[in-house]
């Protein structure tokens, strides 16, 4: 063969080289306009290693659920199934979890029915899957009937993960003695609750007022030998703000630190709220300065519980601190709490920090705040 010939016959053959994985990724959490956003996801999804990358998958999903298209979400999932992968239970479960995160429940049961006619297998994982997309939509209501009746129709008996899944969506409901008679239920299959089973009663029952009965929980994990863990504790705090107990919740923080248990913004949130609930301003401040303290960073909780309060107190320095951390740190809380310290401080003729805080949301791109001083109202 001539040179020149060999030559051309070289660079003919020289495969285009495929994007990187990394770099197709980052164009997609750029993108901004969801039509181009599913026109690239789909074309991504030709590539096998991309369709590895679930990170991606749940992140694209929840901003398509989050701006209310679902006719996108069911494109991009619909789209995979043209795909060798969709013969595998593993990837079969992915994409219906993500059909539940995204709240669309029926396209996550057609998914899971159409199994069979794709040659994929419908075990407990698939079974699981299915479950927990009933709960994520909210479709509490029919949870019981999928844990009746399926596995007996695919020959499964159910394990941890689906009494689990059951348990949080009694617990969503309400229906807590429901909850409570599926431990029972658990224990005499044999199957042995677990650190995830009472977090989930604990939060429950504390959180709704049925601190008795949640204490009761809270021994029966003790005896199961299942050892309490910073969740286990937050919610039990939790209980302990709500019963207006907060000096005994500085003692179970006192507590846990004797446990090498390092307290979290969620343990010192619960705190302050108990001493929000009792109207004690300065404990409440002194516990949040001892977030600061402790390498821990304010969050969307801190703020809600204390902005209120504070304005109510008339501590708009506070106030005006705790809106420029949470705006700063690009947090997304209500406009509603935001307005309120604007309106407070224009009260009391501080007009520059609510001018300030008024241009401070509009650098928040992601949201749409419009804040404005009362006089522009």
């Amino acid at each position: 063969m001539p040179f020149l010939s060999r030559l051309v016959h070289r660079f003919s053959t020289v495969a285009t080289p495929t994007p990187k994985i990394s770099s197709i990724i980052r164009q997609l959490y750029r993108e901004k306009d969801l039509e181009r956003l599913v026109d690239k996801f789909k074309k991504s999804s030709d590539l096998e290693r991309f369709r590895t990358k679930g990170g991606i998958y749940k992140d694209t999903v929840r901003r398509l659920a989050h701006a209310k298209p679902f006719e996108y979400v069911e494109e991009i999932l619909e789209h995979q199934k043209q795909y060798k992968d969709a013969s595998k239970e593993g990837f079969s479960v992915r994409l219906i979890s993500l059909y539940g995160q995204a709240g669309m429940f029926e396209n996550a049961h057609k998914l899971f029915e159409e199994m069979p006619e794709r040659n994929c297998k419908q075990t407990i994982f698939s079974f699981n899957a299915l479950l927990g997309a009933c709960v994520n939509s909210k479709k509490f209501d029919m949870v019981d009937g999928l844990f009746s009746d399926l596995p007996k129709k695919l020959g499964i008996e159910p394990d941890l993960v689906s009494y689990n899944t059951v348990v949080k969506a009694y617990c969503k409901m309400g229906s807590f003695d429901s909850a409570t008679k599926l431990l029972d239920e658990m224990e005499k299959k044999g199957e042995n609750p677990d650190r995830i089973t009472f977090n989930t009663l604990l939060y429950a029952f504390y959180n709704n007022g049925r601190f008795a009965d949640a204490e009761m929980i809270w021994q029966r994990m003790v005896d199961k030998i299942v050892t309490p863990d910073i969740r286990s504790y937050n919610a039990k705090l939790n209980g302990l703000a709500i019963e207006k107990k907060t000096k005994e919740a500085v003692e179970l923080v006192e507590e846990m630190r004797n446990k090498k248990i390092k307290p979290d913004v969620f343990s010192f949130n619960a705190v302050i709220k108990g001493f929000v609930n009792e109207g004690k301003l300065e404990e409440a401040k002194q516990w949040y300065d001892d977030i600061e303290k402790s390498d821990c960073v304010i969050n969307k909780g801190t703020f809600t519980i204390l902005v209120p309060f504070v304005c109510e107190k008339g501590d708009l320095e506070l106030s005006f601190e705790l809106c420029k951390k949470i705006l700063s740190r690009r947090c997304l809380v209500d406009q509603e709490l935001l307005q309120l310290v604007v309106d407070s401080l224009v009260k009391e003729s501080k007009i520059e920090e609510a001018k300030k805080l008024v241009e401070l949301s509009k650098t928040i791109n992601y949201c749409e705040y419009n804040l404005k001083l009362s006089s522009e109202k």
